[in-house]
């Protein structure tokens, strides 16, 4: 108990310091799990109001293969991109493999089903409430779908929010085609996993802590936007 208290303490002292080493990494954490969730979703809203609002046969199929896709485990992910990054690989000519274009690029691919199911989810709904009247006015497939996920805007936001908690949490992947490299692919989950096997738990615990920071954060701001969207509905 005497040595938890201790690091405990240290962890706290490295957050308010700021230590140098713990921010850098949470920094790079940070801007990894940003950018592959932009990545991510500006095609997974895309795919999942199209099937949101796309009645086509085999549709049935595209779900559940979907629905498959968000259990992958994330170390598998990293397999594939790494395999796609290898100098063997269709990819190899970018020079990718252990840095952060590579990060980026397997926790996009992780986090795509998760925004694209969400978002076929919310477009889905608010098609059965107002699909029919937009498509007695003439409106496509496409339109459609747009018309629909601009309407859920609030509820796409939380989304996305879901998404880049996902992401930042997310350590297989990134430590498969990242390498875990000190001071340049070392983010917060890979860092919290060395250095608990190094011993330095301080450390350990001052990234875990800043991570469950962030992850309270993400679920304080889900929870206020899905309460102003119920007020928006109910004004309505």
């Amino acid at each position: 108990m005497t040595s938890f208290a201790e690091s405990f303490s240290t962890a706290v002292d490295l957050i308010r310091a700021p230590d140098p080493q713990l921010w850098s990494i949470v920094a790079r954490s940070l801007w990894v799990s940003a950018s592959a969730c932009v990545l991510a979703s500006g095609l997974g809203i895309v795919l999942g109001a199209a099937l949101g609002a796309t009645r086509f046969a085999g549709r049935q199929a595209v779900l559940a293969l979907l629905n498959t896709f968000l259990a992958v485990p994330s170390v598998v992910v990293g397999l594939v991109v790494y395999l796609l990054l290898s100098r063997s690989g269709p990819l190899g000519h970018l020079g990718w493999l252990f840095s952060l274009k590579a990060m980026v690029l397997a926790q996009a691919v992780l986090v795509l089903p998760v925004v694209t199911a969400l978002t076929r989810q919310v477009v889905e709904d608010a098609f059965e409430r107002n699909g029919e009247q937009l498509r007695s006015l003439g409106a496509g497939s496409l339109l459609t779908g747009t018309l629909l996920a601009w309407d859920e805007r609030v509820a796409l936001l939380t989304v996305l929010l879901a998404a880049f908690g996902r992401a930042i949490a997310e350590v297989g992947a990134v430590m498969v085609v990242g390498g875990n490299i000190e001071g340049f692919t070392r983010v917060m989950t890979t860092a919290i996993a060395l250095e608990t096997s190094k011993g330095d738990l301080p450390l350990a615990l001052g990234l875990g802590l800043v991570l469950l920071a962030v992850v309270l954060v993400l679920n304080a701001l889900v929870s206020v936007l899905r309460r102003a969207l119920l007020q928006l509905e109910l004004a309505v």
